[in-house]
């Protein structure tokens, strides 16, 4: 498990910069330019992402139970998980679901990790999945207070706005489908 938790203090670090030195990632930029931030932060991201995969596998192979959530959980969760990916491709597309939500990547992983608390209960993913779903509600509140947080504008039509529903649902069906049990091991299901 420390190979998780070293991963996730490494990754969710460097994500975390912004809300408690909002200002370091501007001065490095400034004064060495856009590399002297980029490339750190994407080696620390990607160490951090590949330590928490190793970690997780190995909590994986002897699991502490912390709870054991009941069945009916689980159905629940795969109903939270539904606007996960809708989320997702909204936060990189102009929509109005991105203008009204202001920040659905970060909604996004709050559902992923509240829905997998509901279906999961040993101690690795309390550790994962609660700790995403903590900082991505910390990193809520700090954007939402971030200067320059203004009024975006509103996109006109809603094409990107179905191309964003419509593509998260398709990838929803995939990942229910039989993704994740090809990618994870487990079947949501």
């Amino acid at each position: 498990m420390s190979v998780l938790v070293v991963g996730l203090l490494v990754f969710l670090g460097i994500h975390s910069l912004r809300i408690f030195v909002p200002d370091l990632r501007t001065g490095v930029m400034e004064a060495h330019g856009e590399r002297a931030w980029l490339l750190p932060y994407t080696a620390a991201s990607i160490l951090g992402l590949v330590l928490i995969i190793w970690g997780y596998g190995l909590a994986r192979l002897d699991p502490a139970l912390a709870y054991s959530p009941p069945a009916s959980l689980r159905h629940l969760a795969i109903l939270l998980l539904l606007p996960v990916f809708p989320l997702l491709i909204a936060a990189y597309v102009p929509t109005r679901l991105r203008v009204a939500v202001r920040h659905p990547m970060l909604l996004a992983t709050i559902l992923w990790g509240i829905a997998h608390l509901m279906a999961n209960g040993t101690l690795a993913d309390l550790a994962l999945f609660g700790g995403f779903a903590v900082w991505a509600a910390i990193d809520w509140i700090s954007a939402a207070n971030r200067p320059g947080n203004g009024k975006i504008r509103q996109p006109d039509g809603w094409t990107r706005d179905m191309i964003a529903i419509l593509g998260g649902l398709v990838i929803y069906g995939l990942i229910i489908g039989g993704l994740h049990q090809w990618l994870i091991g487990v079947s949501p299901l």
